[in-house]
């Protein structure tokens, strides 16, 4: 039965690269290596200790300076600023050995905002909300949020005022961001709530506005965000649903009364424990499978929720008793290799990150070298060719709804590889190889140099046995079988060849330095990994 018991003992290599996978972008060898002789106990601890950005704001190429913070003016426009603050973004996730990026992604995927308006430096405040409580407290979260310039913007709240309403955020604050719509048992009834709650929440929601200068700052988080507008608020009471126990929020007319008035409808929606089981269903399909039967319901949903809820909603105790499970690790029963190693499918964000990182791909660099670092690798290679036409359009999904992987049954992590997102996802060997943008022969700006990664990594690279069984230990989910093992082996790296021929040509190698009878054959493994249904998933 499936358990959320500790699991003993150290973890391994491949319960390690399991963890590391799932929790991070920063995938290296050197990571598994650390993880590999910890417990689960230790590594979820180590993991949870989240790292500072390596560079606090991202730089203006065109200036070789940082704009957000600096009280300069950017010198180029809104938008492409946007995709600069996107790369750094990416750079400080390739660069996390924490958890921390991953769970920004997570949150980013519940509370959606897409990067196609307003001031960069507000787009960065938002990714700075999620830094700052990316394993603290998601009800505070969802409060800040509704403050957020970007997030105020985006779901119009900003021109939410008493005489006209909109419910844009009120209903998605509702039904994507807390505590769900549940089956609908009536009309404009959905269990959870009613559309008479959109419609009161969004009069209790009425006045707050965007702050453009970024002079408002939060006292908690030190980030800027929006304001209060008493004259726009709806001052009187708001009468709930029986789903909320037909709790009336006393109306209030100044700034205090506003957030007042935020304070308790919040502490209202956060007071079911329904809303705390809806997170942690968005938690589980997020880390560890898109399956929940009534079996995980039961033993895996119900009592992270109820940790998530006697918590008052701190995160950091529920990812520590899910990651840390029997059951995060499929030894909770007698196959530990049929539910949840290899059950996800890899984001592209996740596919590319973690092959860079794994292969130590050298990035141009952010200080010495911006417009290589953010407009060709970043912006040209990744943000505008790959990810979009990999089905991951980064900060910018089609709706509030966010990535369908995250949400839309019955598919959810599948909708990830289709036909049209295919081709781009099997260009990521060759990509690395040519050093070429997908879909375009120009150059990427980082370009992966395989001999030299194994010369420096696999024990013994003049083996052929051993430097194709530590690729796939690293790279698959799963130990692949003996036939699968002879394919990379025999078919894809030696070609039909003896393996003392490849120790021969590498033993030429290293005496003269001529690589061009050991390049092929590494290039050839290197793509058949990287293309196979086993690398795609995690």
């Amino acid at each position: 039965m499936a358990s959320l018991q500790l699991r003993n003992g150290v973890l391994g290599r491949r319960l390690a690269t399991h963890l590391l996978r799932r929790t991070t972008f920063h995938y290296t060898t050197s990571h598994i290596d650390t993880m590999s002789g910890l417990t689960a106990d230790q590594a979820v601890d180590q993991l949870l200790q989240l790292s500072s950005p390596t560079i606090a704001e991202p730089v203006d190429p065109k200036t070789g300076q940082t704009w957000i913070n600096s009280g300069v003016p950017p010198v180029s426009n809104n938008s492409p600023l946007r995709n600069i603050v996107k790369s750094w973004w990416t750079h400080q996730a390739l660069l996390d050995p924490s958890i921390g990026h991953k769970m920004m992604l997570f949150l980013h995927s519940n509370f959606v905002v897409a990067a196609v308006e307003g001031p960069a430096a507000e787009y960065f405040d938002y990714l700075a909300l999620l830094r700052y409580y990316a394993i603290g407290n998601f009800k505070t979260l969802a409060l800040k949020m509704t403050l957020d310039n970007q997030m105020l913007r985006y779901l119009d709240n900003t021109i939410n005022n008493k005489d006209n309403p909109n419910e844009n955020y009120a209903r998605e604050f509702l039904e994507l961001f807390t505590i769900g719509k549940g089956p609908q048992v009536g009309p404009g009834d959905y269990t959870n709530y009613t559309e008479g709650d959109i419609q009161e929440a969004a009069r209790l929601l009425s006045g707050f506005k965007v702050r453009s200068a970024r002079d408002y700052i939060d006292p908690d988080t030190g980030i800027p965000h929006g304001r209060t507008a008493p004259g726009k608020h709806d001052g009187t009471d708001k009468t709930f649903s029986s789903a909320f126990s037909g709790q009336t929020i006393t109306g209030r007319g100044n700034s205090a009364g506003m957030m007042e008035e935020l304070d308790e409808f919040v502490d209202m929606v956060f007071a079911q424990l329904t809303t705390a089981k809806t997170i942690c269903r968005k938690i589980y399909r997020f880390f560890v499978s898109s399956v929940i039967d009534q079996e995980i319901e039961t033993t895996i949903i119900d009592p992270l929720a109820q940790t998530l809820y006697n918590g008052g909603y701190e995160l950091a105790p529920v990812l520590k008793q899910l990651l840390k499970s029997v059951h995060f690790f499929d030894e909770d029963d007698s196959n530990s290799q049929d539910e949840i190693i290899g059950a996800l499918m890899r984001s592209p964000l996740e596919l590319v990150l973690h092959a860079l990182s794994y292969f130590q791909v050298q990035i141009p660099d952010p200080i010495t070298d911006p417009t290589e670092h953010y407009n060709r690798f970043y912006i040209n290679g990744l943000i505008n060719t790959f990810f979009p036409t990999a089905g991951m359009d980064l900060f910018k999904p089609a709706d509030v709804a966010g990535y369908p992987a995250y949400y839309q049954e019955p598919d959810y992590q599948k909708n990830w590889f289709n036909s049209s997102t295919i081709i781009t996802r099997y260009q990521l060997a060759s990509m690395l190889i040519d050093g070429k943008r997908v879909l375009y022969n120009q150059r990427l700006g980082a370009q992966l140099d395989i001999v030299d990664y194994v010369q420096n990594n696999i024990s013994t690279p003049s083996d052929a046995t051993i430097l194709v069984q530590e690729l796939l230990d690293d790279l698959l989910p799963e130990s692949a079988d003996s036939d699968r093992f002879e394919y990379y082996l025999n078919e894809m790296f030696l070609d039909g060849v003896p393996a003392y021929d490849w120790t021969a040509d590498w033993q030429a190698f290293e005496a003269s330095g001529d690589d061009s009878e050991v390049r092929p054959p590494l290039e050839s493994l290197l793509t058949s990994l990287l293309y196979s249904q086993e690398f795609q998933s995690m």
